[in-house]
C-alpha cells in the first residue's frame, strides 16, 4: 500500500493491564501519527491517530487509506488485517477498530500472536490528501504556547477550552454519565468534536454551508454513538439547519426575483427603444405634414389667372 510503521508492544501482558497503550510518534506522508491500542471488553482495539491534532490549524483535514495488521509471528497467513479509507479532521482525528482481534485469540499459547510477551503491529498508510498541514517548527510553536491540559469532569482540555467545557457540564451535568471510554485520546477526541460542533453552531449563518451542517450531523452522530447524551445539541442543530435552509430558500428566491427583474428591465428597455423609434416616426410625419400644409397654403394664396394668362 504505502509507507509502513512497525510497533513492537513489549511486555504486552503487563501493559494490557493499564488498558491504554500508545506507540511512539512516526511520520508517513509528511504527517505525524501514533498508534493506540486498548483493551475493550473481550477485544484488543487498535486505532490510527493524528498526532498533536489539537494543535493543528482550524479546518485541517487528512484523507488516508490505511491497513492495520496484528502480525502472526509464526505464519503471516494467519495475521489479522483490517483496511479502510477515511478522512481525519478536527472533529474525528481517530479511526480504527474496536474489535481488532479477540483477547482469547491473541493470548493463545503458541498461537503466534503473542511471542515472548511481545505483539507485533504493522500499519501501512497512504496519505491521499492533506489540508491545513503544519511543518514541525509551526507545531513546536503551538506546543510552546499551550502545552498543559486541564481536567474538566474527567476530560483533558486546553486552557483556552476550559471555560466552554465547564459551562457545558454546568448546564448538562448528565451529558457524559454513560460515556465509558477510558482511553484519553478517545476522550479528548470526543470533547474536541463536541466543542468544535458548538463553535460551528455559534457562527453566523453566512459563515458555513449546508455541507458544513452535514459534517456537523456526522459529528453529532459520532457523539451519540459514543454514548454522549446530546439531545439538547441535536435540537439546536435542527434549529440552525432550519434557519440555514430558510436562508438558502430566501437567497434562491432573491436570485429568481433578480433574474425576473433583469428580464423585465430588458423588456422595458426594448419598449423604450421602440417608443423612441415610433416617436421619431411621428416627428418625421409631423415635419412632412407641415411641409405639405405650407405647399397647400401657398397654392391657396396664389393670385387668380388673368385673361392673358389663360389666352
Amino acid at each position: 500500500m504505502g509507507n509502513e510503521f512497525t510497533w513492537m508492544i513489549k511486555n504486552f501482558s503487563s501493559n494490557l493491564q493499564s488498558e491504554l497503550i500508545d506507540s511512539d510518534e512516526f511520520v508517513i506522508g509528511g504527517c505525524k501519527w501514533i498508534l493506540m491500542g486498548e483493551k475493550n471488553a473481550n477485544y484488543f482495539s487498535l486505532f490510527l491517530v493524528v498526532a498533536d491534532f489539537q494543535y493543528l490549524p482550524c479546518g485541517w483535514r487528512r484523507h488516508a487509506r490505511f491497513r492495520l495488521t496484528v502480525v502472526n509471528q509464526i505464519s503471516d497467513k494467519l495475521s489479522v488485517h483490517r483496511e479502510t479509507e477515511r478522512w481525519f479532521d478536527e472533529n474525528i482525528p481517530v479511526h480504527g477498530y474496536e474489535e481488532m482481534i479477540s483477547l482469547a485469540k491473541l493470548n493463545v499459547r503458541k498461537g503466534g500472536f503473542l511471542v515472548k510477551n511481545e505483539v507485533k503491529i504493522v500499519v501501512e498508510v497512504d496519505v491521499l490528501q492533506v489540508i491545513g498541514n503544519l511543518d514541525v517548527s509551526e507545531v513546536s510553536s503551538h506546543l510552546h504556547k499551550e502545552t498543559s491540559s486541564v481536567d474538566v469532569n474527567g476530560f483533558l482540555v486546553l486552557p483556552s477550552q476550559v471555560e466552554s467545557a465547564k459551562r457545558i457540564f454546568e448546564r448538562h451535568s448528565d451529558m457524559a454519565l454513560e460515556f465509558r471510554a477510558k482511553n484519553q485520546y478517545v476522550r479528548t477526541s470526543c470533547m474536541n468534536v463536541l466543542l468544535s460542533l458548538i463553535d460551528t453552531l455559534c457562527q453566523s449563518l453566512q459563515d458555513f454551508s449546508i455541507d458544513d451542517l452535514g459534517q456537523a450531523e456526522r459529528a453529532l452522530t459520532y457523539l451519540k454513538d459514543s454514548d454522549f447524551k446530546v439531545d439538547w445539541l441535536e435540537r439546536k442543530l435542527e434549529e440552525v439547519k432550519e434557519k440555514k435552509i430558510e436562508e438558502q430558500i430566501g437567497k434562491t428566491g432573491m436570485q429568481e426575483l433578480e433574474e425576473d427583474l433583469k428580464v423585465l428591465k430588458q423588456k422595458c428597455s426594448d419598449i423604450e427603444a421602440l417608443l423612441e423609434k415610433e416617436n421619431q416616426k411621428c416627428s418625421d410625419i409631423k415635419a412632412l405634414l407641415e411641409k405639405e400644409k405650407t405647399k397647400v397654403l401657398a397654392a391657396a394664396r396664389a393670385p387668380p389667372l388673368t385673361l392673358d394668362d389663360v389666352v
